[in-house]
């Protein structure tokens, strides 16, 4: 079975370094690859570091969605991302599985207008 899957991409130390690589990455296992455009944010908790970049990748994959987080925190930490306390603190990339077969999967898609508008600049016809 192919899955249609929107993953929430966000870094903010070197983000456009950062968000490059993950995208080679990401599209080379998955040319169905689109990228949503990418947009400034202000750090939410963690105040006290630089803006992020955040936006979304949409991908077509027959793998299972265990399979697929996996790959991407093993992506993430390819690409340097070490995992601290603060949830809220720097990071090189963050990789989320937002939507698995038009079913949102991340709550933080209700929680953050800007994931949610890159999800349906990707998938304009999302019922949420």
């Amino acid at each position: 079975m192919i899955h249609q899957v929107c993953i929430g991409v966000g870094s903010n130390i070197a983000p456009q370094e950062n968000i490059a690589a993950a995208q080679a990455i990401i599209q080379e296992a998955f040319p169905s690859f689109r990228a949503s455009q990418f947009v400034t944010t202000t750090p939410i908790g963690n105040t006290l570091q630089d803006d992020y970049v955040n936006g979304a990748f949409c991908v077509h994959t027959t793998w299972t969605e265990a399979q697929l987080t996996a790959w991407l925190k093993a992506t993430e930490a390819q690409l340097g991302r070490v995992r601290t306390a603060d949830k809220y603190g720097p990071r090189i990339i963050d990789l989320d599985v937002v939507v698995w077969d038009g079913e949102v999967r991340d709550d933080d898609f209700y929680e953050r207008d800007f994931l949610k508008k890159a999800v349906l600049e990707l998938l304009p016809d999302l019922q949420h």
